[in-house]
């Protein structure tokens, strides 16, 4: 589990030391303070550009603009990662520099935050990119096998675009996109399988989502590459593939399309998702981040939140407006304050 959090130049953020035990954390303060910062700080302790997938650049503290720096300190390591202005961001595990993708390996750091309320109704990137962190997951190499797929297809494109027909310069690249194709195939069905066998085994108040994808393209993707090169030299891309998958999502007990159901069933499904994932990851270090996530949700939904959240063993942080929305949540959580300072956010531990 996280235990220590330094936070350093981010955000709204000068200076933070935060320790924490193993009860879910009520994060609550007003709206600007900074609250939904800290979640950021521990989305970044993932691959990735974190909840708000923001560039490096973006989450230094603009009033010294020196860059950023994060320390954590887990059951098993050290993790610090930093950005210098102008530079991408660095990563160091127990003192020795790593790739981002090795983050994986030690928390699997999941989240819903506000911005995912419209992930029923807008594009398929959106949920290919939710649906990719929920498989990440369960399987930390789906990282590198993503990034080995897209690097290849940005290649392949930039030969459509510059209308090479030589077949030779085509071949390896197309090889190299079924062979990491078919292992994200595999690994978004297995992580689809145990996600809707979590729902099935909890009892929860919240609904069970049918879950299906689409579009994922052939099962002998070489071949359909090879055979549709004119088609995607016109197109100027690749018109086909794992990378145009969509994540279609039923409401189980009214049978509906989640992109028909109301906004306050939408949000009950996306909830219900990130508890049968945190569930399914049973066993390993799971850190659930639920930004402002009591807001919508009617005292009894609360309650069985709060419930739920107590009953699965995963390390659980949470923001709101104020502390009355932890209200269920009682004495078996702790409570961080966070206000505005003069000196920008300050954090301070609090009994409720």
């Amino acid at each position: 589990m996280l235990r220590e959090l330094k936070i350093l130049q981010f955000r709204s953020h000068r200076r933070a030391e935060i320790a924490f035990d193993e009860r879910p954390v009520a994060i609550y303060g007003p709206n600007g303070a900074g609250k939904t910062n800290i979640l950021e700080a521990v989305s970044l302790l993932s691959p990735g550009r974190g909840l708000r997938r923001a560039q490096a650049d973006e989450l230094m503290r603009r009033a010294e603009a020196v860059g950023w720096k994060l320390r954590a300190v887990t059951d098993t390591h050290e993790i610090e990662t930093s950005a210098l202005p102008g530079e991408s961001r660095r990563v160091e595990i127990d003192g020795k520099a790593a790739p981002q993708v090795a983050l994986a390996q030690i928390l699997r750091v999941l989240w819903l935050v506000p911005s995912m309320d419209r992930l029923w109704i807008e594009g398929a990137e959106g949920r290919r990119r939710f649906l990719d962190r929920m498989v990440m997951s369960f399987t930390p190499a789906h990282a590198e096998v993503t990034l080995a797929y897209e690097k290849a297809m940005r290649e392949r494109n930039r030969l459509l675009k510059d209308m090479v027909r030589d077949p030779n310069w085509y071949h390896a690249l197309e090889a190299q996109m079924a062979e990491a194709g078919a292992a994200i195939r595999a690994n978004r069905a297995e992580a689809l399988t145990r996600i809707m066998q979590a729902q099935a085994d909890a009892a929860t108040a919240f609904p069970a989502a049918h879950l299906v994808l689409e579009n994922e393209g052939p099962e002998d993707l070489a071949a359909a590459l090879d055979a549709n090169r004119p088609r995607d030299m016109s197109a100027g891309r690749t018109l086909e593939g794992p990378h145009r998958a969509d994540l279609l999502a039923t409401y189980v007990e009214k049978d509906a399309p989640a992109a028909q159901c109301s906004t306050g069933e939408q949000k009950a499904l996306l909830i219900s998702l990130i508890l049968a994932n945190a569930r399914a990851l049973a066993g390993e270090d799971v850190v659930l981040l639920l930004d402002e996530v009591a807001a919508h949700l009617d005292s009894g939904r609360r309650a069985a939140l709060y419930d739920e959240i107590c009953a699965m063993g995963a390390q659980v942080m949470m923001t709101g407006t104020g502390a009355e929305l932890f209200d269920a949540l009682g004495d078996r959580g702790q409570y961080l304050e966070v206000i505005e300072g003069p000196q920008g956010s300050e954090v301070r531990e609090v009994t409720p």
